[in-house]
């Protein structure tokens, strides 16, 4: 029981008339002893909780009393708050904040909502269970190591937010070329992989920050091990700095079709730090390493403009019409309808083969992906054609002329006489 005393005796002065003032000495003083723990316990005294708390006969009484006795139960009610509660954010994220977002003119706003819905209830649940866990908790046993494991979860959680968030944001940043010009889309694979490391550093880092590991210290067993890493992942590296390059100096960019020295052809779909994936005409899809790629030629078959220039070769026999001639493959490729009208297509008078005068039919298709379905009908026309016109397609041959033979070779070629 805690005791106090009250009130010191306190002279009253009083004016009188000659403009002095009189004394009147202050009644003896005296003293009580007041229990203060009985002043704290007056219900008159205390909030409206605490008048519930104490009253036993209160719900609020009977539950605080099972909290204390029964902390698992507490513990376990708080979790379950917990998931009401994310319930309750999500509700208020997905109907509240989107009816707001769904008025602007962007879609981005709206992404950037959906990204933070499973983070922000995540979060709500993290919480409730280090709460939870405080009710466990005693003086002997404080369950730090839990703290450390929800911040943890925490950071893990919001790190692959933000490597969501900021793929959306460095996506729509490369559709609007004209207000973001560092940002296009054959620099968005560079930027998007230096956001992601940086993002990862950082978890890294807080991760290290809540388990209390001195981060100078794998720093410096880092520096000792990049060298041995830097020379057994000589490859990697490799690939890497030639996707840097690749991505820099952009010799192709995603939906380009490349044809590289290694044979292979097709339509790029993914440039990355270590390799470039590519679709084949079979529908196959290649990772190339970058580091080939880099020391390789390139082919861009789409750069700068996605039409491609067709050539079909075709010869005739010496002693045929070449204007004729000429004059049947541009009608050909007219009938033919799969060149594109503008630029128009055009016949090439080449050469003087050995058996052959070469020409060819140039034109222009809209995707290099057709170059074979325009060449088999471009083929099959000219043939027909210029079976109806009589126009004879030369074929290698060779005339062979006997100069001398010698004297007996006639008698050793005659057959013999029957007698």
């Amino acid at each position: 029981m805690t005791t106090g005393t009250a009130r010191l005796p306190i002279p009253l002065q009083v004016p009188v008339e000659d403009g002095g003032e009189a004394s009147i000495p202050a009644a003896p003083a005296t003293q009580e002893t007041v229990d203060l723990d009985a002043l704290e316990a007056d219900p008159e005294q205390e909030g409206m909780w605490a008048r519930l708390v104490h009253d036993e006969s209160s719900v609020f009484h009977r539950v605080d009393t099972l909290r204390q006795e029964h902390p698992i139960f507490s513990a376990t009610i708080i979790l379950l708050l917990s998931f009401v509660l994310a319930r309750v954010v999500d509700w208020i994220i997905s109907g509240t904040i989107r009816a707001f977002t769904q008025r602007t003119k962007t879609l981005i706003d709206d992404a950037v909502i959906a990204a933070l819905h499973k983070p922000v209830m995540k979060t709500v649940v993290l919480i409730g269970a280090y709460m939870a866990s405080q009710e466990l908790a005693t003086a002997e046993h404080p369950l730090v190591w839990v703290r450390h494991i929800v911040l943890t979860l925490g950071i893990l959680v919001w790190a692959g937010a933000g490597l969501r968030i900021v793929g959306l944001l460095l996506r729509a940043m490369s559709g609007n070329d004209q207000k973001f010009l560092a940002v296009e889309t054959r620099t968005l694979p560079l930027f998007d992989n230096l956001a992601k490391v940086l993002l990862v550093g950082c978890a890294g880092y807080l991760v290290m920050q809540v388990w209390k590991v001195d981060p100078a210290a794998w720093l410096a067993s880092a520096g000792v091990a990049g060298i041995a890493l830097g020379f057994a992942a000589k490859d990697t590296l490799a690939n890497l700095f030639a996707g840097v390059f690749i991505i820099g100096d952009a010799p192709y960019q995603i939906g380009d079709y490349i044809v590289l020295d290694t044979g292979h052809r097709g339509r790029v779909l993914h440039i990355g730090l270590r390799s470039t994936r590519i679709l084949t005409r079979d529908d196959v899809q290649i990772t190339i390493p970058n580091s080939i790629i880099g020391n390789g030629a390139i082919v861009n078959e789409t750069s700068g403009t996605p039409q491609y220039r067709l050539k079909a070769l075709v010869g005739v026999a010496y002693g045929s019409d070449i204007d004729r001639v000429k004059l049947v493959l541009e009608e050909v490729a007219i009938e033919t309808g799969v060149l594109m009208e503008e630029p128009a297509p055009r016949v090439r008078f080449t050469g003087f083969g050995a058996s052959s005068l070469d020409l060819e039919l140039q034109g222009w298709i809209q995707n290099p992906e057709l170059r074979g379905r325009t060449l088999d009908k471009l083929n099959t026309a000219i043939y027909n054609r210029f079976n109806r016109e009589g126009i004879e397609i030369a074929f290698p041959q060779q005339d062979l002329y006997i100069r001398s033979v010698p004297p007996d070779w006639h008698a050793a070629t005659e057959p013999p006489t029957q007698s």
